[in-house]
């Protein structure tokens, strides 16, 4: 079983983390059950959010009895002290857990400090101290933020997306976190779902001796892919590199990763979905995409205003009522040819 160390917070574990927002979208029953399945083959570290909906819930019935196998980290969203609190006793409870093994602010708008005005830091410090929470981890898509967070030397944990898609500015992450002692956790490990080769993500991620990729993972035969590797990890092989280097050539340039920073839109669309849908049909094919709903969802699109509020929120830069319009175009295309996918 190939392990590695989180950073300087001392968790050793399997390099497949275990993503659990997609278990909100399947029963208890069903949820525990894969949860089980994944501590029994290896796989010890699972990563939530309060905001999960209930998420910590399963988490906290499938590992009751089992606390010491696993290491639990979760997120907060709160922006003021009494909020912070809510929601950790709320998580304690929800994961039947007295402590959090890393706790993180879950896509915060600033970098919480010691003495800015905000207290928010501060409750982590105390929660550290009364034994509540064990490491304070730092969750983001803003390069800005996740620069200054690193700088600030207050965090053990950078949650960021990094994939083989990773363009040069991201990959400093990587670096900086490496020079700096932090641990890694990486999040769209499969760029939200647009990688279809599990086996070449994990062979980039294991070049990375720091950085802890968190799959999300919702159904058994995608449990089964990642616990293969606990026993048999993937290494960076000629033909694993080919297949890297084909995705990176097809998606180079311009795509929504679809970490929704630019969302609520105005008129209503759902740009996280829509603006990368051209991308989902041809690598993540199902027959759901093209069906009334999402034939619905997309003709909203029609009410782009090109207001741009959507463009001063992105992380990536990217145009997106022209990404919006080329998708659209693309979706009706398919339409048109009265295309069947699987």
């Amino acid at each position: 079983m190939a392990t590695m160390k989180l950073g300087k917070t001392g968790i050793e574990t399997n390099k497949n983390g275990f993503g659990a927002l997609p278990i909100q979208r399947i029963s208890q029953d069903e949820a525990v059950r894969l949860l089980r399945k994944a501590l029994d083959g290896g796989i010890s570290f699972f990563d939530t959010s309060r905001v999960y909906s209930d998420s910590e819930e399963k988490i906290g019935l499938a590992f009751e009895g089992r606390r010491q196998e696993v290491f639990l980290a979760t997120k907060t969203m709160a922006k003021t002290p009494e909020d912070f609190w809510k929601d950790l006793e709320t998580s304690l409870k929800l994961l039947k857990t007295d402590y959090i093994d890393i706790y993180q602010f879950h896509l915060p708008k600033v970098c919480y400090k010691p003495g800015d005005g905000t207290g928010m830091y501060e409750c982590m410090v105390e929660a550290k101290n009364k034994g509540l929470i064990r490491h304070i981890g730092f969750t983001n898509h803003s390069l800005a933020l996740a620069h200054e967070c690193i700088d600030s030397g207050l965090y053990e944990t950078l949650q960021f997306p990094f994939s083989y898609l990773t363009d040069t500015k991201e990959m400093e992450l990587i670096n900086k976190t490496k020079e700096n002692g932090m641990g890694y956790i990486a999040m769209k490990a499969l760029a939200g779902g647009l990688l279809t080769k599990s086996k070449a993500a994990y062979a980039h991620m294991s070049q990375f001796d720091h950085v802890l990729p968190i799959w999300g993972i919702q159904r058994k035969s995608e449990l089964d892919e990642f616990l293969e590797y606990v026993s048999q990890p993937p290494t960076m092989t000629e033909e694993i590199k080919k297949i890297i280097e084909e995705d990176r050539n097809e998606l180079k340039g311009e795509f929504c990763r679809g970490c929704g920073y630019c969302m609520p839109c105005p008129e209503g669309i759902v740009i996280n979905t829509a603006a990368r849908m051209s991308l989902l049909l041809r690598r993540s094919p199902s027959q759901r995409l093209l069906e009334e709903p999402a034939q619905a969802m997309m003709s909203t699109i029609d009410k782009c205003t090109e207001c741009g509020l959507c463009m001063t929120k992105c992380p990536y830069e990217l145009k997106i009522p022209d990404l919006l319009k080329k998708n659209y175009e693309d979706y009706k295309s398919v339409l048109g040819g009265q295309v069947s996918i699987g």
